[in-house]
């Protein structure tokens, strides 16, 4: 969440931020805010004032006691028992606004970097990297999900009979390929430092306030309620609750993290052809990249991380674009984000397959990840990113779309030594 410094003392910044992102009533949120927290601290203010004058009535009293002034003693101890009733008043008082204050600031999003482009929608989003080649099918090529069928590699259907629609089960080849493309990313997320994590796939409540899943998300994620416990969107969570309550050392930054997960989405209200075959699921796989830096490093850390990505899609030899993410179609918790799209040749349609986001210090504000300075002894706001790299829904939607022959579906270079195949075709074992 926003800190109380920034809101305060730069108040006009975090109001254009909030308009930026087209946060309804923001300067009102904002303004409320200020409100709170200054009855917060004018209650610290008074409360300190009689806790520290109720000390000194309470030495008074043994002195007199032994001087013989009973009568004394006795008033000093009236006027210190309502100042602890007045005390309890006004820690009664802070307790109300610090819980009316933390509530309010959940509610309100991160504020976008300066680079981030004004826009209200998708349509307002920049293009500001294109790659790779955009493949010519004949006029009767397949869609994924045709393809599917006729080479017996996904049963939607059956998903469908044991939990429902958005659950596909992954038959033969194509689970092997699954596989494979899982293992892919993680080498490659190993190759370039990051150090592999195996989290849970379910979090409790705190894990989801910390990254700011809650209270803006609660509505698209699966919730046990027996347990109270959730289960996770994408392992960013469950992987950068980590540093949840961590104070860590400058020296060991940035901190580099990946894993691999099962991810959980309700996408309530997702309807339609564009959310047809492996477009949109309600369970998918994703490996992940998590960084912890220092501030002054965090955009370096992104730029790093924007190069993984692509350099994964390059790989795999799908034609791709980068978008940089407009103000209305940016994340709650995200400062600034960039899309990877890649073509899907036979639905004619870019489908997203990545998010890179820097939260800045947005989320180690509500985790209290914080770094210690080697040089002043301060502690200091990490700042937070996460990526895909990558989701595989639509990498595989894209592959067996753009890699159909007349013979079957060629798999790309890099991951036939994963899969033990370079071919998806009738021969599905």
């Amino acid at each position: 969440m926003l800190t109380l410094k920034l809101i305060n003392e730069e108040t006009e910044r975090v109001i254009r931020g909030l308009n930026k992102k087209h946060f309804p009533n923001a300067e009102e949120a904002v303004r409320t805010v200020i409100a709170i927290d200054k009855k917060r601290r004018e209650a610290q203010q008074l409360l300190d004032s009689s806790l520290s004058e109720s000390k000194k009535m309470a030495a008074q009293i043994g002195a007199l006691m032994k001087e013989g002034k009973k009568d004394e003693a006795e008033e000093i101890k009236t006027k210190v028992s309502h100042l602890k009733e007045k005390s309890k008043e006004l820690e009664e008082d802070m307790a109300t606004a610090q819980k009316e204050l933390t509530e309010l600031l959940y509610t309100i999003p991160n504020i976008p970097n300066e680079e981030v482009p004004e826009g209200k929608d998708a349509s307002d989003n920049v293009v500001v990297k294109e790659g790779g080649v955009i493949p010519e099918l004949p006029d009767d090529a397949l869609c994924h999900w045709d393809l599917a069928k006729k080479y017996n590699l996904i049963d939607f259907e059956m998903g469908v009979k044991i939990t429902g629609a958005g659950f596909p089960i992954y038959i033969g080849k194509m689970a092997r390929l699954q596989r494979a493309l899982e293992t892919f990313f993680l080498e490659e997320a190993r190759k370039s430092g990051y150090l592999e994590i195996q989290p849970p796939f379910v979090i409790n409540e705190a894990s989801g306030y910390g990254t700011g899943q809650l209270p803006d998300k609660e509505g698209q994620m699966y919730h046990c309620t027996a347990d109270n416990l959730y289960l996770i969107p994408t392992a960013e969570v469950p992987v950068t609750n980590i540093f949840r309550d961590v104070i860590l050392n400058d020296q060991d930054l940035p901190i580099k993290r990946c894993a691999y997960s099962a991810c959980f989405r309700r996408e309530a209200g997702s309807y339609g052809k564009d959310v047809r075959g492996l477009n949109r699921l309600h369970q998918f796989d994703k490996v992940e990249i998590v960084r912890i830096d220092k501030p002054e490093h965090s955009r370096e850390s992104l730029d790093e991380m924007l190069r993984h990505v692509e350099n994964l899609l390059v790989k795999l030899g799908l034609p791709y674009h980068i978008l940089r993410l407009c103000g209305g179609d940016m994340s709650f918790t995200s400062a600034i984000c960039y899309d990877f799209e890649v073509w899907s040749a036979a639905q004619k349609r870019w489908l997203e397959v990545s998010s890179v986001s820097n939260f800045e210090s947005y989320q180690a504000n509500r985790l209290k990840c914080r770094y210690r300075d080697s040089k002043t002894k301060k502690t200091e706001l990490c700042h937070t990113l996460n990526g895909s790299a990558l989701a595989l829904p639509r990498i595989v939607a894209a592959i067996i779309e753009n890699n159909q022959t007349p013979e079957g579906i060629c798999i790309p270079k890099c991951l036939v030594p994963y899969c033990g195949f370079d071919m998806l075709d009738d021969k599905n074992n």
